[in-house]
């Protein structure tokens, strides 16, 4: 049997920025997955802010990630449809949130992320920089205390990614939550305070 992570035993504070690094198939990706609380381990605890989520059913764990936690992807995972303050604005409207109120929020995380100016836009008009500070401000709209971002630079140039990861920076130290970015992106290494290095399923530097 191979384990995607084995004997990982590691803690993520909040008010910086934490960096998952390792090449593919280091278990980046599914430490992501267990910390989200979407993955359960199949021995060990996973603490979300003091809690312990490992016995909890489904229904608990999504509740947990519906409130405390908000995910980036490395693909956007945006409505196409919609424009760039709609994607901001649904998740708060599906969870019944006032209108006005879903929508003053996302106009205030859209300026923070430098996207008033095209909040009207849908994702086809905007580049793959401005398709992720979008996402950003959608996973911030919740005001969620864990923010997780998988690869979120990737398909970025070395302008773009800059500016994502700084974002991200900033917002952990403002907001004093935890961000944690997993990549293999070296240049994310000037912005973290915390390095995680995985390799087969292990911590190697810490």
């Amino acid at each position: 049997m191979v384990h995607a992570l084995s004997n990982v035993s590691l803690a993520f504070p909040a008010g910086v920025l934490s960096l998952v690094m390792g090449p593919s198939g280091s278990g980046k990706t599914t430490l992501l997955s267990v910390l989200g609380c979407l993955l359960k381990p199949q021995s060990g605890s996973v603490l979300v802010n003091g809690k312990d989520v490992t016995p909890l059913t489904e229904d608990e764990r999504t509740r947990i990630r519906r409130e405390q936690i908000g995910f980036i992807f490395q693909s956007f995972r945006l409505f196409k449809s919609l424009t760039a303050i709609e994607n901001v604005v649904l998740a708060l409207e599906i969870a019944g949130a006032d209108k006005q109120v879903a929508r003053s929020k996302a106009e205030l995380l859209l300026e923070k992320v430098k996207l008033s100016t095209k909040k009207h836009l849908k994702p086809d008009e905007l580049s793959g920089g401005e398709k992720q500070r979008v996402a950003i401000a959608r996973a911030l709209l919740r005001e969620p205390k864990i923010i997780l971002a998988d690869e979120p630079t990737a398909s970025l140039d070395s302008q773009a990614g800059e500016l994502i990861t700084r974002i991200l920076h900033d917002i952990a130290e403002e907001r004093q939550c935890t961000v944690v970015i997993v990549s293999h992106d070296e240049r994310l290494r000037v912005f973290a305070k915390k390095i995680i290095g995985l390799r087969d399923g292990q911590v190697v530097e810490d």
